[in-house]
C-alpha cells in the first residue's frame, strides 16, 4: 500500500470522485451554487425537474439570465411534467400541499411564455409513460456538472436530498443521470 489509510480517507480515488457535495435537503444547497452553475454553463443547460418552478423564484432575474445564456449560444432545455397528467394528479394527492404540482408547473410555463420564442430555448413535457420516472428524480445539468434530487416518498422536492456531481469519468454517476434526463427528453412532447 503506497498511501496510508489517513491519506486515502481524505482523497477521493474511486467513483465518489464525481461527488462534489451532498445536501440532506435540496433547500440546503445554497442559491449561490445554483447561480454559479448557471452562470458558468456555456454549452448546455437542462432543467429536468418535474416542475422547475423554484429556480424562477430563487434566482434573481432568472428570465434575463436564460435569455443571455441562449443569446450567447448556450442550449437551454426545460423538461416538465404534464400539468394535466395522471401522475401530476396522483402526486398532488400524495403531497397534499397548498402549492399544487400543477400550479408549480404553470409557474414555469408562465415564465417561459414571457421569454417568447428564442432559438436555443426548448421545453417539453415528459410522456405519460415516463412521468413516474420523471417525478421521482430531478436532474439539473450545467455542462459537466449536475444537481440531482432523488425524490423521497411523500416529500416535496425541497425536502429531498441533493447530490452535486462533476463529471470525472465515463460511465460514472454523472453520465448515468445525464443519460436518464436525455432519455426522458428524447421521448418528450414539445410544448407549443
Amino acid at each position: 500500500m503506497i498511501w496510508p489509510q489517513a491519506v486515502r480517507d481524505k482523497i477521493k480515488t474511486g467513483h465518489d470522485r464525481e461527488l462534489v457535495q451532498f445536501y440532506p435537503y435540496r433547500s440546503a444547497c445554497p442559491s449561490s451554487v445554483w447561480a454559479g452553475l448557471i452562470a458558468d454553463a456555456e454549452q448546455d443547460v437542462i432543467l429536468a425537474g418535474y416542475t422547475n418552478y423554484f429556480v424562477w423564484l430563487e434566482q434573481p432575474a432568472f428570465a434575463d439570465t436564460i435569455r443571455r445564456k441562449v443569446e450567447a449560444g448556450c442550449r437551454v432545455r426545460f423538461l416538465l411534467g404534464d400539468p394535466d397528467g395522471d401522475v401530476t394528479r396522483q402526486r398532488e394527492v400524495i403531497e397534499d400541499t397548498a402549492l399544487s404540482v400543477s400550479t408549480r408547473i404553470q409557474i414555469t410555463l408562465e415564465n417561459l411564455r414571457t421569454l417568447g420564442p428564442l432559438n436555443g430555448l426548448e421545453a417539453r413535457y415528459s410522456t405519460s409513460q415516463d412521468a413516474i420516472n420523471h417525478v421521482s428524480l430531478s436532474v439539473f445539468r450545467f455542462d459537466s456538472q449536475e444537481l440531482v434530487t432523488p425524490h423521497l416518498a411523500r416529500l416535496v422536492g425541497h425536502d429531498s436530498p441533493l447530490l452535486h456531481l462533476r463529471k470525472a469519468e465515463d460511465g460514472g454517476l454523472f453520465d448515468r443521470f445525464r443519460d436518464h434526463a436525455e432519455e426522458l427528453w428524447g421521448r418528450g412532447i414539445p410544448i407549443a
